[in-house]
Parts: structure tokens; sequence; C-alpha cells
């Protein structure tokens, strides 16, 4: 099997940095709590160790030479050894409760700030990740990191404080056997080293190629109609051997590695326990270092004690340091800069006072102003009137290949705005730039006299109504996916959106009318109708600007023909941009853009442009010839 040659990713050691934070932040007692009971734990473990000598010298050894033996004591001696042990139980019980808290806590806090951050992106960032690779994020990297918390970290704190205890217990009882026990330990801390190193980019790369497979799945899954129509199984399956082969490697010699390392210290550690075994028989003998048989069985379960919490973490070791590589990709998302927003105009409501000036209100009564704060501390009020420009703007989506050339449109309030052209010639990348999905690389773009960079995000976007090609519903009730475009409309401006939008007749004839579940982005209904949701959508907000990107697209003639009206209702008195690959529903625009490969090559209305017989001409004419040899063939 062919190895890839790549440089081999790694996880950030300040991770381990950033989650004890988490820990520490949130549930500071709880830890502590914790931190005790783990100390009880491992003292409860020594204490029963160490107990063994006193057992047997004290009360087994002397039984064994006497006539008639008393074991009242013995007894008791076993009596106290097994409450220490129960001590040892419910402390052990105790904390590993209290990090399952924690561990459930801390995941639903970092899903949440990472849900919360999403919220921030740009959209170039979901431009250039898949959805699935963000999803397992939420899933796969998520839940690894619940199981270290919750499991691997008490089981690695408590290993390491029960190393220490016994430790100590151990040069108590022999410093020569201890010697013993610490070449032992450094042969295994080296093994278990050189073991881990090798896993450890392994494990980095598993999540890497795991979020890899989730993301062709999801994109799989979205386009199954696609890979039928197209016969694209067999291609996509071995797309998909491609990706699963690379996690399969990487899994594969992740978990060798891991997997290896907890046999291998469990022989050492072994090893460990026959060389103290043979060297306290030799000292006992040798009548050195004041051995006794109770010191030697001792010193026989420290031994045990100490090797086995070293195989408890290298049993961990690979849920570690996976849930580390998880959590590496999960603060990668969360470190991600978020959508730049220095805007400070903001929009408001207005009316006017009893002087004819505009002035702020709590009120909606359909009157829309920019709340403009200037530098000498004095506020401007501007009506929204929905007058757009753009000068000379240039646009690049990688900040080297330019897409849009010294674009310059200017739209007056109320006037239909139409953009043609081949698909990438531009067109939906200006819309783009109005609602400052992406920002210019050179111009301007205003908005009623205004800089849109001066204009917060939020509040521009909320004076657009727009209408994408690609429609997507919520799982909710029809009305509440309308209502989406504004969460305070009322059920009757709900239902007026929607007849204006010609949506009111289909949405009735559904099983609980206004009150269906839609799920599945809308699976129940036909792309038409979906399409007049989305326009209904856009109507309920009821802004002063609208983007029609290729609106009606998948609304059959029929259906286009009913919905007209109320577009037209709908775009009475607003500033429409309007995208379209039927050139008949624009006939009556003021200006109609032709765009070529980012340029806008010819502009006027639709007179204008027939009259000059260039690109927009043959578009039209060509179209309307298509349509006639399809209904002579008809005929």
């Amino acid at each position: 099997m062919k190895q890839r040659k790549e440089k081999q990713p790694r996880f950030n050691p300040a991770t381990i940095k950033r989650l004890l934070g988490y820990i520490t932040n949130t549930y500071k007692l709880r830890f502590i709590l914790v931190l005790v009971f783990i100390l009880l734990s491992a003292a409860a473990s020594v204490a029963g160790s160490l107990f063994l000598q006193i057992l047997i010298d004290d009360y087994i050894a002397p039984l064994m030479g006497a006539d008639n033996p008393v074991f009242t004591g013995l007894l008791q001696a076993i009596g106290t050894m097994g409450l220490i042990y129960l001590a040892g139980v419910v402390s052990s019980y105790v904390y590993n409760r209290q990090m399952v808290i924690i561990g459930q806590g801390v995941q639903k806090r970092i899903r949440d700030e990472m849900f919360g951050k999403m919220q921030k992106l740009p959209v170039k960032y979901f431009d250039t990740h898949s959805y699935g690779d963000i999803m397992s994020r939420y899933t796969n990297d998520i839940d690894t990191l619940r199981q270290m918390i919750s499991q691997s970290l008490p089981m690695f704190f408590s290993s390491c404080v029960t190393i220490i205890m016994v430790f100590c217990a151990m040069v108590w009882t022999s410093i020569p056997l201890t010697l013993i026990v610490i070449v032992s330990f450094f042969v295994m801390l080296k093994v278990s080293g050189k073991v881990a190193g090798k896993s450890g980019a392994y494990f980095v790369r598993q999540q890497e190629d795991l979020g890899t497979v989730n993301g062709y799945i999801e994109e799989m899954m979205n386009g199954q109609k696609v890979v039928k129509v197209f016969n694209y199984e067999e291609e996509s399956k071995k797309n998909f051997d491609e990706r699963n082969e690379r996690l399969f490697e990487s899994g594969e010699n992740a978990n060798r590695y891991a997997n290896t390392l907890m046999p291998l210290l469990a022989n050492l550690s072994n090893l460990a326990y026959v060389l103290v075994a043979i060297g306290g028989g030799a000292l006992a003998l040798g009548g050195l270092g004041g051995l006794t048989l109770g010191a030697i069985v001792t010193f026989l379960q420290l031994t045990k004690s100490f090797s086995q919490p070293i195989s408890q973490m290298s049993q961990q070791l690979n849920s570690i340091v996976t849930a580390l590589a998880g959590a590496g990709r999960i603060f990668a998302l969360m470190d991600e800069e978020p959508e730049a927003d220095n805007g400070y105009v903001t929009l408001v409501n207005v009316q006017y006072d009893e002087s004819g000036c505009l002035a702020e209100t709590d009120e909606r009564i359909g009157i829309w102003a920019w709340k403009h704060p200037h530098g000498d501390g004095t506020l401007t009020y501007t009506k929204v009137e929905g007058h757009i420009e753009f000068a000379d703007v240039d646009f690049s989506y990688d900040g080297e290949n330019t897409v849009l050339y010294d674009v310059s449109i200017a739209a007056n309030p109320g006037e239909k705005i139409a953009f043609v052209g081949a698909t990438g010639a531009g067109k939906t990348t200006i819309t783009n730039l109005l609602n400052r999905f992406y920002d210019i690389a050179d111009g301007k773009i205003r908005y009623d006299g205004i800089n849109i960079n001066k204009i917060r995000k939020s509040d521009l976007r909320r004076s657009l109504g727009i209408v994408l090609q690609d429609t997507h519903l919520f799982t909710g009730t029809v009305m509440e996916n309308i209502r989406y475009g504004r969460l305070d409309a009322a059920d009757d401006e709900v239902i007026a959106a929607a007849r204006l939008a010609g949506a009111d007749g289909f949405i009735e004839r559904l099983p609980e009318g206004y009150g269906t579940m839609l799920s599945g982005g809308g699976s129940g209904l036909s792309q038409g109708q979906r399409q007049l949701l989305a326009i209904a959508r856009a109507a309920v907000a009821d802004p002063p600007v609208m983007i029609l990107d290729e609106a009606t697209s998948s609304i059959d003639t029929r259906t286009e023909k009913l919905v007209q009206g109320g577009m037209d209702a709908l775009m009475e008195g607003r500033t429409v941009f309007v995208i379209a690959h039927r050139l008949s529903t624009i006939r009556n625009s003021q200006a109609i853009m032709v765009l070529d490969q980012g340029r806008i090559v010819e502009q006027g209305n639709h007179d204008e442009l027939i009259e000059q017989k260039g690109r927009y001409y043959r578009l039209y004419t060509g179209a309307f010839e298509t349509a006639d040899e399809l209904a002579a063939e008809t005929a």
C-alpha cells in the first residue's frame, strides 16, 4: 500500500490548556471536588497496599505458629482493610460521576460557542469548506472530546496521582527495590513516548480524513438525484473509495501504534514485577534492607499499582490524541476571523414631527430612515428611498483574478434594473456585493447617497428583500417559513404576503393550510411552490429594495403568469434588481445591463437595446426563435 509523503499535521499543545480553561472557568468547584476525590481514591489504593504488610506481619504470621489462634484481631484488620477499599470505591464513583456532568457541560458550551461563531463567519468560509466537514466538527469531534473529558481525563489525573503516591510508599518500604522499579519505569516511559509520537500525528490525520469523508457523503446525499440521472454511481463509489482509503490508512497507522503500546507496557510491567520479586527475595535471604515477608508482598502489590496506571494511560492514549485532534479542528473554526463590520449607520423607524422633519419612533408605520451619527456628535436622518449607485466597482473573489471590471450602475427609487448575460458574466456577483456578502476591491457602492461600508451589515440586509435561485425552507410550518422575512409579522400580514406572491392558493390546499409542517427543505412541495414561498417571505419583509435572482426560474409558464401579477405588485414603488434568463420577464425594466466577462457591454431599456441590434438583440431574438421552433414542433 502506497503511503502518503506529505507533511504530517500535529495538534497544538496549547489545545490542552484551552480545554482545561473551559473546565476550570465553568465548573471550578466541581473540578476541585473531582481532584479531592481522586486524591482520596489514590490514597485508599496505596493505604490498602501498605496495610498488607501490617496484615501479614502483625496478624497472619503470628497466627501461623500459635497453638490456639485467635482470629478476632485478624477479622478486625480485614474489616479495616475493607473500609479502606470501600472509601476508594466511593471516591472513584463520585469523581467519575462529576466528570460526566463536566464533560456534558463543556460539550454543550463548546457547541453553543461554535454555533454562535459560525453565525458570524463570512459567506466566503462556507464557500471554501464543505458542509459535511463542518458537521463532522459538531458530531465526531465534539463527541470524542466529551469522551476524553468524562473518561480519559479523570483516569489520566488519577493515574498521575496514584503514581506519585505509590512511588512515595515504595521509597518508604524499600529504597533498593524502588531503584529497580525506577529503571523499569524509564524504559516504559521511553517506549510509550516513542510509540505515542508516531501515533499522534496519524490521529490528527484521521480526524481530518474523517471530516473529508463526511463532507463527500453529505455532498452525494444532496446530489443523489443528479447521481442517478447521469449514472454517476460507479464514479461516486470510486471517489468515495479513494477518500475512505485515506481514512483507512490514517486510522490503521494511528491505532496500530496505539494498540501495540498497551500489551508492550503490560509485558514490561510483568518483567518489572519479576525483577522485584527476585530482588526482594535476594535481599530477604541475605538479611539486607530489613525486608519482611509482609514488606515483600506489599512492595509487589505496589509494583502492580505503579505499573497499572501507566498501562491505563497508554490505553487511553488513542482517545486522548483523537480528542485533542478534534479539539484542534473545533478551535480552528472558533478562531476564524468573523465577518468584519465597521458600519455605524443604522436603520430606524421614523415619522414626521410637527415641523415636518424626520424623528425616530418605536412604532412601525412603514417609514424607514438611515440614522447617521457624525464626528461632531450630531445625528442626521436620511429617508430610505432605495437609490442605489455603483461607481467604478472592481471585484475579485481571491484577490488575484478580477471578475468585475469598472461596473457603474445608477438605480433611482422605484426603478427596475435587470441584468442579463451568459453564466459567469457576473450578474449574481453584483447583487452579492450590494448585500455585502463580499466587499469590493475598488470603487464605491452608495445607498441613498451613503457608502454601504458605513452601514451596519444587519441593517443593510434588513433593508433588502432577496429571493434566491436556490430556495431554502426550514423545518417548521408554512406560516413560520414565510415569517422568516419579518419575525414580528402578524398572521394577517403573512397571509397577505402569500396572496401577493400568488402562493395562497396552493397553501390553502395543503392538509393543514398555513399550519402544515414542512421538513427536509420542503421536500413535499414542488420546486415552483417552494419558490413562491420564498417570494412571499420577501414580500412580508416589505423592503425598499428587492433582489430577484432567477426568482421565477423554477416556475412553469402557467404558474409564472399567475405569479407575475403578484410580482409586479410586490415590485411597485421599490427599487428592484432582477436577474433572469427569461428575457420576456424584464421587458418593462427601466434599465437592462448586459454583462460579458465581468463588464457591462450594453445598457438601456428594452426598446433602446433592440434598436442597437447588439448582444441583447441577439439574445432576445434568439430566445424567440427557439420558442417558435419548439411551438412548431409541438404543433
